[in-house]
């Protein structure tokens, strides 16, 4: 039974200083009183929260890619209050709670590594993840290919879930033997684009880009690069580049929105030329 805020305010001032469990309860304590009390709290679903926890999550991956330990703490903590939300809803509409969440990810992990808790021995890392695949297709009862592939989840970012998807069409031998046959897809694709902007047609330009952007994760695919990782990195050199044009244009007295293009391209590769990378 959820204690009142008053009991969790005395509670919560004495001491900070708690075990593991101690703490474990004090947040979901903390999330039965905001669901009691809170406006906004209280009209939250798994559907409103859904957009959050994707917030979340990039949040924790940002504060690693940053070695930034004081957020890591932080945003992992948003997390897992976002885990416990959705658990206290869920058990709210008679669903489930969180100890069997818990418990559920305990026993898949016990199952999924019978090379630790059992006599099954891996000696491998590829050894190890072959386990963890054949047992997780087993799990989910799943057998066709395609259903394999339906099952990647949609809410990924699209260049991760397309990497995935042709991961799993390569299991099934649906590949190219060499990156050759990439590299001529990806031509072949850029000419079928070049084709549906001649015709401007907007639904066949679409189709053709999204064509274009999937042969160049086959690309990155077969260079053993990822294709999310390397496109942030991109993102992130553009901005450093883009930063020094806009300083040497400002030591010079000028303003880049009044710059020509050929001015702001000659600048470009100037900024390219001073910056580390």
């Amino acid at each position: 039974m959820m204690i009142s805020k008053e009991e969790f305010l005395k509670d919560y001032n004495k001491d900070h200083n708690m075990s593991l469990e101690e703490a474990f309860m004090e947040l979901t304590t903390l999330i039965e009183i905001l669901r009691e009390e809170c406006p906004w709290d209280k009209e939250q679903t798994h559907e409103s929260l859904r957009q959050c926890l994707l917030e979340e999550a990039y949040e924790v991956v940002d504060a690693v890619n940053r070695e930034d330990f004081d957020n890591l703490k932080e945003e992992l903590g948003d997390v897992l209050m976002e885990v416990v939300f959705y658990s206290l809803i869920a058990q709210e509409e008679n669903k489930f709670d969180l100890s069997q969440v818990i418990r559920g990810v305990t026993d898949k992990m016990v199952r999924r590594h019978p090379h630790v808790f059992s006599n099954e021995k891996a000696y491998s890392i590829d050894n190890v993840l072959g386990k963890w695949e054949n047992i997780k297709r087993k799990e989910t009862k799943v057998h066709l290919v395609s259903d394999r592939l339906s099952n990647v989840p949609r809410a990924l970012p699209a260049l991760i879930r397309s990497y995935k998807l042709q991961e799993r069409a390569k299991e099934a031998g649906f590949d190219w033997e060499s990156i050759d046959g990439a590299f001529h897809k990806f031509f072949e694709e850029l000419g079928e684009l070049k084709e549906a902007i001649s015709l401007k047609t907007q639904t066949e330009i679409e189709n053709e880009m999204g064509d274009v952007l999937f042969s160049v994760v086959n690309l990155a695919r077969f260079l053993n690069v990822n294709p999310e990782e390397a496109l942030d990195s991109t993102s992130d050199r553009f901005i450093r580049r883009f930063s020094k044009m806009e300083e040497l244009a400002q030591a010079r007295n000028l303003k880049i929105e009044e710059m020509s293009l050929s001015e702001l391209d000659g600048l470009w590769e100037e900024a390219k030329r001073v910056t580390e990378d």
